[in-house]
């Protein structure tokens, strides 16, 4: 699997996007989305973007890319943090990129929850798979501890 992996949005993906980008705005969260907001790491500005928080049974906070390196994926290196927001609560954080060796249970929890939504994206490897094929892939989906 590439470290520069990216799926871009095709089809109707830019328009569901946009109407789930508007959910948390309103308060609303789907099985645990939030409305990422990390500052642009060229303009500064605030850029913002759905995510699904994934919370482990530690009670540790992660944020994964299942697009691959995403422009917010880049923005969250550079900034270091970000904010969660959920209607008109908003939560700031900070973020520790996760090694790749140290995905693995990340990504089969995230495929457990989420594997519905996302499961396309990660091109046949399902929360079934073996430890290996997790590593295998884990370059090409970033992930992050949050705190």
């Amino acid at each position: 699997m590439n470290a520069t992996r990216y799926i871009a949005p095709t089809g109707l993906d830019p328009v569901m996007n946009k109407i789930f980008n508007a959910l948390p705005k309103f308060g609303i969260s789907v099985a645990g989305s939030r409305l990422l907001a990390v500052r642009g790491r060229k303009s500064g500005e605030w850029r913002t973007t759905m995510v699904n928080l994934l919370v482990d049974e530690s009670g540790a906070r992660y944020l994964v890319a299942p697009r691959g390196h995403t422009q917010w994926v880049r923005n969250l290196r550079a900034a270091g943090g970000g904010e969660l927001r959920l209607g008109r609560r908003t939560e700031t954080f900070t973020a520790t990129e996760v090694a790749d060796a140290d995905k693995v249970p990340v990504l089969r929890l995230y495929l457990k929850k989420w594997g519905w939504e996302v499961g396309k994206f990660f091109e046949g490897v399902t929360k079934d798979a073996s430890d290996e094929e997790l590593a295998g892939i884990a370059p090409g989906f970033p992930v992050f501890r949050i705190g």
